[in-house]
Formats: structure tokens, C-alpha cells, sequence
């Protein structure tokens, strides 16, 4: 790592943005292909052999998320002992067999196979681990609040491509998308990322993974991660309902999106400041808290008449406090764990953000389907509640220290 050039510490040296903006490219494709399947899958799906049991095609829809959650643990453990880059390609190799496999599917049967192969490549914790290990703690909110960025780019764009890109080659031309743009993202890193650091630097300790699941400040962050994604997911089976009843037409929803989602992005940016100011426990109780008003706002959207326009407020705070956390969190367990056992720390993290995502499609599901969108608002400003109420005392790391170093700093562990 390039020592700082100027009076700044919290100024990225060149290798620094080469690392974030090379990593958060390998997310954004990605992610990309993931969330072009999103709004067009149980439409599509439909149409293929076995298409008519809606359970079997919910089974597709979620396998992705099963075998992701199952192995993001064992491929981050994996990173900490064999390196970052290896299971990197590993896990996108894995990831375009599965979509190559989707794009070929001739049954529901085929398509629940490729979106689990999918899943097993999960990389997220490798990818995230990486990038931890070429930032300084001074800047590594930064190269995180770009990953997080990144995939909210990819969320926007992908509802204004997918159903075009449905209407013209269906799920098999999307998949088939996806594989291309998994290798784009294989080549990102072999081309573009620098070089990892020597794993020697960090031998792998003994008792690096129970080091981890005992860590009481790492559970508050794997907790707040579940229950960021569970509510994002779950708030998803109702916001676009109450869009329509609104008036805002299916197709123009992206209208919504988009902006809500730039805007959050514009304002994220404040976070950097206040972290070098020792302001980060702050920012993260209070935005769970905007979390919570948003729940509660949006129970209120649901309870009267639907109106875009505060339905346009409350999502713009949503899309805030999403950025804020993703940035923040991440960046957050990779300097409370050991170098040695950042992969195992981001995997465990990784898995609790996936299971969110299951737990959330199933509860929101539920909740909207025996209690209305009132009833999906209440559970998720609930979630939020307990978030709150657990993660209220959280002990952070001291902040980053503004100093000049070739190397970055150790991580802080308590």
C-alpha cells in the first residue's frame, strides 16, 4: 500500500481506489444480473414446464438465497487460509455455471439447479474481506460506501432494463446476460485489483472463527445486517402495490426509484466526516432509528389514501438509511475482527444478510397476506425496534487516526 501523499489522511491513495473501485465493479456486475431476474422471474418462470406450481417456481425464486447463506461461511474461511483472489474466482466461476446452466433450463425443474449453483458462489465475504485488507481504516468506509453504492445502482437500473430485456430474449437471454457479465467481473480482478497482501503478513490463528462467533460487537452488527435486509425485502411486498394504487403505473415505477435511491446516495456522503469525528455510534442509532420512523410512516401511507408524494419521502429515508448502514457496517466488522479472521467475520456477516433476505420474502409474505400492508409495517418497525433496543450500545473501534502510514493500521479488536 502507497503511503498518503498529502496533509489528508483520509484521502485514498491511488492503490486504495484502484482496490474500491475495482472490487465495488466486480459487486455491480453481479449484481446487476442478480436483480434483472428480480422483477421479471415468477412472470417468466411461468411459462416453462412445471411453470403452473407456484410453489416450485417460489423454490427457483429462492433457491439463490439457500445455498448463498449456506456457503458464504465456509468460502470466507476459505479466503482466510488459501486467499482472497483464489476463492474469488472460485466463487464466479461457480456463480456463471449456475446462470449458464439457468440460461439453458427447459424446466422449472432446470432453473431451481442454476439458481442454486448460483448461490454457492458466494463471494461477498471474499470480495469485502479484500478489499479491508488494501484499505486503511482511515478510508475503508469509503471503499465499503462504493460496494454499497454500487449495488444500489445496479437495483435502479435493473428495473428500468428487465422488463425490456424480458419482452425481447425472456429469462434465457437474462441469464445468459449474466454469465457474460460474471466473467467482465472475473477479469475486473485479474486485471485491475492490485495484488492482495502476503497472507503471512496475517497467518491464519488458532480459534480465529469461535474468536468471531463470540464477539459480542460483531453479533450487533450481524444482527443489525439480518434485519436491514429482512425489512428492506419485506417492505418490497407492498411498496409496489401502494405505488400503483397511487396512480404511478408498473412501468414507471422506476420514476420513484431512481431518484429516492441517487438522492440517499448524494447525502450518504456525510458519514465520512462525521466517522473522523468519532460520530459513528451515533450515525448508526440514528439510523436505525429514521429506520424505525420509516416503518411507521409507511404504516400511516397504507392505513389512508395512497399519495405519491410522501410515499416518494418515506422511500427517499429508506434509501438513506440503507446506504448509511451498508457503507458503515461492513467497514465496521472488518476493523473490530483479526486480520487473520476478517474472511470468517465477513462470511458470518454475509450469511446473516443473506438469511435477512429469506426471512424476509417468507415473513413479508405472511405478514401481507394474513394482516395486510398495515400488518407487514407493524412487523418491520418491530424488527427495527429490537435492533434498536440491541445494538443501542454497541462499542465501536476508536476512529480511524490521522496519521500517514505505508501500511494500513491493525484493526482494533476488544
Amino acid at each position: 500500500m502507497q503511503p498518503s501523499n498529502g496533509p489528508d489522511s483520509h484521502l485514498m491513495t491511488p492503490t486504495e481506489r484502484r482496490a474500491s473501485f475495482s472490487l465495488a465493479t466486480v459487486f455491480a456486475l453481479r449484481m446487476l444480473g442478480l436483480f434483472l431476474v428480480l422483477p421479471v422471474f415468477m412472470l417468466e418462470a411461468r411459462q416453462y414446464p412445471g411453470g403452473d406450481d407456484i410453489g416450485l417456481v417460489g423454490l427457483a425464486m429462492g433457491a439463490y438465497g439457500l445455498t448463498q447463506a449456506l456457503m458464504q461461511m465456509p468460502l470466507g474461511l476459505a479466503s482466510d487460509r488459501w486467499g482472497r483472489k483464489r476463492i474469488i474466482y472460485l466463487g464466479l466461476t461457480v456463480f456463471a455455471a449456475g446462470s449458464l446452466v439457468a440460461a439453458l433450463a427447459e424446466s422449472v425443474q432446470g432453473l431451481i439447479v442454476g439458481r442454486a449453483l448460483q448461490g454457492a458462489g458466494a463471494v461477498g465475504a471474499a470480495v469485502t474481506a479484500l478489499l479491508a485488507d488494501l484499505t486503511r481504516d482511515s478510508v475503508r468506509t469509503k471503499g465499503m460506501a462504493l460496494i454499497g453504492v454500487s449495488i444500489g445502482l445496479m437495483f435502479a437500473l435493473s428495473l428500468v432494463l428487465a422488463p425490456p430485456l424480458a419482452a425481447v430474449a425472456g429469462l434465457p437471454g437474462i441469464f445468459g446476460l449474466t454469465f457474460v457479465l460474471t466473467l467482465l467481473g472475473a477479469l475486473a480482478v485479474w486485471r485491475w485489483t492490485p495484488p492482495e497482501p502476503d497472507r503471512s503478513l496475517h497467518p491464519q490463528a488458532s480459534g480465529g472463527l469461535v474468536a468471531v462467533l463470540k464477539h459480542p460487537q460483531l453479533w450487533r452488527l450481524n444482527i443489525g445486517v439480518f434485519t436491514l435486509h429482512a425489512v428492506q425485502l419485506a417492505m418490497w411486498m407492498a411498496v409496489p402495490a401502494m405505488l400503483t394504487q397511487a396512480g404511478l403505473a408498473p412501468a414507471a415505477h422506476w420514476q420513484v426509484y431512481l431518484p429516492t435511491v441517487l438522492g440517499g446516495f448524494v447525502l450518504t456522503g456525510g458519514i465520512f466526516a462525521l466517522e473522523r469525528r468519532g460520530h459513528m455510534r451515533s450515525v448508526l442509532r440514528g439510523a436505525v432509528a429514521l429506520l424505525l420512523l420509516v416503518q411507521c410512516g409507511l404504516f400511516w401511507s397504507a392505513s389512508s389514501d395512497a399519495r405519491i408524494a410522501p410515499l416518494v419521502v418515506w422511500l427517499f429515508l429508506f434509501f438513506l438509511v440503507f446506504n448509511v448502514l451498508e457503507a458503515s457496517q461492513p467497514s465496521l466488522v472488518s476493523r473490530l475482527a483479526p486480520a487473520s479472521a476478517r474472511g470468517a467475520a465477513m462470511g458470518l456477516y454475509n450469511t446473516l444478510q443473506s438469511v435477512g433476505f429469506f426471512v424476509g420474502g417468507a415473513l413479508g409474505g405472511v405478514a401481507v397476506k394474513y394482516a395486510g400492508s398495515q400488518g407487514l409495517f407493524i412487523l418491520c418497525a418491530g424488527m427495527a425496534l429490537v435492533w434498536l433496543v440491541v445494538g443501542w450500545g454497541i462499542q465501536l473501534p476508536a476512529p480511524p487516526p490521522q496519521t500517514h502510514s505505508a501500511n494500513p493500521p491493525a484493526p482494533a479488536t476488544h
